[in-house]
């Protein structure tokens, strides 16, 4: 078991082995639990002693919500069971706040973020938690040349994983309080990506899963929320409903109780008609209860509110009416597409991944794009566009080439995400060498027939974004840029793309991996203070970990001129932490974490491997982290 102790205070995007060696170095998972949000703490009660209790078993508890994320990764299916999720009293008391088992799929998690559980706990002071991840049926899979491969996931002594338990240990100058009328918050994050290795050249494809999990009592991510579950009350005076939690696609189960704030901004999908505002919350209240619904929004900390910015509902939802799809246009042949990166929810109940699914379009599809009253027609379905299809599975269940009946279904487009390198800006339109859609390198999308004619197919080496009125202050040759929007309709580039924001990820959204192989080194860094962290890029201990990245642009510390500082951030969300023997301690306070780090390298000590995420400034050559995780392996206590 870890036992965590809270302190006070490339493929084509760089060389071609660099694509295969990132997933080394980013994070897979994160649980992150929400204590008392969303209105729902109630006052509290509870008494006993080393007891076990389920969520519930007192009369006045408070609520806590369980979220799932997940960064970045080249992860294309991470799923695996959550088994057990348990939280313990200074008195001893257990008690369970996971009411049923759930399978999740990580790698659906990296721009946002999943409700998971609202389970009643007893007032109380606690001070430890046990999560028991269940490996037996998972199913992990990794980009192997454009194609998604099943992977084996086994533990640093190369035993197959199966249930995998994580305590989490809270030092007793900073427990976890719960309490009337004092909203707590936890989060608890499995940095799975720093602690995985991923090595394609083996078939199967070898994952070593050694996990890395730090605690913090407030996000250092912020990401959109997504709540799933049948309907229970619309109240159109407060502008809020309130559902029965059933994450992750799950047909049945009661994950407990959460309520979802509207505005008069609140778009609705509701039995395949659009709403806004008042309108939409009242066809709300006209639905029965149980009907299906999903939201998606943002999770305001400090007033402990979820506000819905979409909220799907009925036959809407995937797999309530229809078979549903959900993943990018990877290509097009006149009324086919050929869909890459799919989920399929199922009426029957069940949720498969499959990586392709070929998809039949007519004129009696329906084509719904977010921003846009009325229909759109069947060309707004293009190359690269990301689209949840509604239709019928036609195929063999078992079949590894899924069909998708759509004729008289529909589909609606997802906002998609782009990333790569600018080539130029001009007014109204922002060039771009094109890298990656949704996290696909984007050398297996087949951009034919998306222009006007052949030559003005999308050329991603020089992606044209259309850009409006939106600001590129600052953008110049080379920066790396997120851009979130829609694809233009097939046959009409260029313009190739209409973006809705554009994001200039120079100096943010980065992350930081260096390793320094099994053994180690007991010299990783030139210099360790105050000022930051130096590493020693001369140390010959070094493996294939040395590469910022930032958004999907690749950076290898070898090419820079010097070694960057590292140092922390002194203000927000922050976390740096310490793993050693299956032993995490936590700080807030960079410079602790600094004089920690430099006591335990006294010779002796190995590190190896560093993860961090924050933001680069490459003018400085300075990264500034928001976290940091470093592994320490006393002597004779490697993997």
């Amino acid at each position: 078991m870890t036992k965590l102790d809270i302190t006070p205070a490339a493929e084509e995007k760089a060389p071609q082995y660099i694509g295969r060696l990132t997933a080394r170095w980013r994070r897979i998972g994160a649980l992150v639990l929400i204590i008392g949000l969303f209105g729902l703490l109630a006052a509290c009660g509870g008494s006993g002693g080393g007891g076990v209790l389920g969520a519930g078993d007192c009369t006045d508890c408070g609520t806590v919500l369980v979220t799932v994320t997940d960064a970045e990764g080249d992860f294309v299916s991470y799923t695996v069971d959550v088994a057990s999720l348990k939280l313990r009293r200074a008195n001893g008391d257990i008690v369970e706040t996971l009411p049923n088992a759930g399978p999740l799929d990580f790698a659906q998690y990296v721009e946002l973020t999943e409700l998971f559980t609202a389970a009643q706990v007893p007032a109380g002071v606690y001070v430890a938690g046990t999560i028991t991840l269940d490996y037996r049926a998972a199913d992990v899979r990794v980009e192997v040349g454009g194609t998604a491969v099943p992977a084996d996931v086994r533990d640093p002594e190369g035993n197959p994983l199966g249930l995998y338990e994580l305590e989490i240990e809270l030092s007793g100058d900073r427990p976890l309080i719960v309490r009337p009328g004092l909203p707590a918050l936890l989060n608890v994050d499995f940095d799975l990506a720093a602690s995985h290795d991923v090595d394609t050249a083996q078939n199967p494809p070898l994952v070593t899963a050694d996990p890395f999990i730090v605690a913090e009592l407030e996000p250092v991510d912020e990401k959109e929320l997504r709540a799933r579950g049948p309907l229970v009350a619309v109240d159109t005076t407060a502008q809020t409903y309130s559902i029965r939690l059933r994450p992750f696609h799950h047909p049945l189960g009661d994950f407990g109780p959460a309520e979802v704030h509207v505005d008069a901004d609140t778009t609705y999908a509701i039995d395949g008609v659009d709403y806004t505002g008042a309108d939409g919350l009242a066809a709300m209240a006209s639905l029965a209860t149980g009907t299906p619904t999903v939201a998606h929004g943002t999770l305001n900390v400090g007033a402990r509110e979820f506000t819905a910015a979409h909220v799907a509902a009925g036959n809407s939802v995937p797999g309530h009416t229809f078979d549903a799809a959900i993943g990018n246009i990877l290509s097009r042949d006149g009324n086919e597409l050929l869909v890459r990166g799919a989920t399929i929810v199922r009426t029957s109940g069940s949720v498969i991944f499959n990586d392709n699914v070929t998809v039949t379009i007519g004129s009696d599809t329906i084509v719904k794009k977010p921003g846009t009253a009325g229909n759109a027609t069947i060309d707004a379905l293009s190359v690269g566009q990301r689209v949840q299809v509604f239709g019928q599975v036609t195929s063999e269940p078992s079949s590894t080439d899924v069909e998708l009946d759509a004729t008289r279904g529909r589909v609606r487009l997802r906002m998609t995400h782009l990333a790569g390198l600018t080539n130029a800006v001009t007014t109204g339109q922002l060039n771009i060498a094109l890298q990656s859609i949704d996290r696909r390198r984007v050398g297996i999308f087949d951009f034919a027939g998306t222009g006007m004619s052949v030559s003005q197919d999308a050329d991603p080496a020089d992606y044209e974004v259309a850009t409006d009125t939106l600001g590129l202050t600052g953008l110049t040759t080379g920066s790396p840029v997120q851009v979130f929007g829609f694809v233009r309709p097939f046959g009409a580039a260029p313009a190739d793309f209409d973006a809705r924001s554009v994001i200039d990820l120079t100096g943010r959204r980065a992350a930081l991996g260096l390793g320094w192989g099994a053994d180690g080194t007991i010299a990783p860094f030139a210099s360790i203070g105050d000022a930051g962290l130096v590493p020693d890029l001369a140390n010959p201990a070094i493996g294939a970990r040395h590469h910022i990245r930032i958004g999907s642009v690749i950076i290898d510390l070898f090419d820079l001129p010097a070694a960057p500082t590292i140092t922390g951030a002194t203000d927000g969300p922050r976390v740096f932490a310490i793993l050693q023997q299956r032993r995490v301690r936590v700080f807030r306070d960079f410079e602790r974490f600094a004089d920690a780090l430099a006591l335990l390298l006294d010779g002796a000590n190995t590190a190896r491997f560093m993860h961090t995420a924050g933001g680069y400034d490459q003018g400085q050559n300075v990264f500034t982290a928001r976290f940091i995780g470093v592994h320490i392996e006393a002597p004779g206590s490697g993997p």
